[in-house]
């Protein structure tokens, strides 16, 4: 039987731990605090800024409604996409999940139908205007799942 190497363990160096400073280095916990207390700052004005985005959804909406083109609905989808990132960060789950869909519904192959969309943005303004920030509101979850399912007939998926 030939004779086994002796196992060698090669560990690369470890870049981003030197550009930082080593392991010495920890958090620092006032940056963390002046951080929290920041966002606790902002947090009064995200019912402004969700309703704002709301109210930029309406809008698209209403002339995507006058003018039914490829340009309105890519300013309705845009309106919906940012409605879905901004809803989450400013506690709408609900919102988010309702917007995801109808951008579902705008990204699909077929012309969108407007009573669709308007359940869509209608569900979103009684959500946001109801404060319904919490997940298992049996009532949001009931329609964000109806909506959820027309898209997919409509789509055909």
């Amino acid at each position: 039987m030939a004779k086994q190497q002796p196992i060698e363990i090669f560990m690369p160096p470890n870049m981003l731990k030197a550009k930082v400073g080593g392991g010495a280095v920890g958090l620092d916990m006032s940056a963390i605090k002046r951080a929290e207390k920041a966002i606790e700052t902002l947090k009064v004005e995200f019912g402004d800024w969700i309703n704002a985005d709301v109210d930029k959804l309406v809008e698209c909406r209403d002339r995507f409604a006058q003018s039914q083109d490829d340009d309105h609905q890519g300013d309705l989808y845009r309106a919906g996409h940012d409605l879905k990132g901004q809803a989450l960060t400013f506690g709408f789950p609900m919102a988010a999940r309702v917007a995801s869909s109808l951008c579902k519904l705008l990204d699909g192959n077929v012309r969108a139908p407007l009573p669709l969309i308007d359940a869509h943005v209608n569900a979103v303004r009684v959500i946001v205007r109801k404060n319904i920030k919490d997940e298992t509101d049996q009532i949001a979850i009931a329609v964000a799942t109806e909506l959820e399912s027309r898209v997919t007939e409509t789509l055909g998926a």
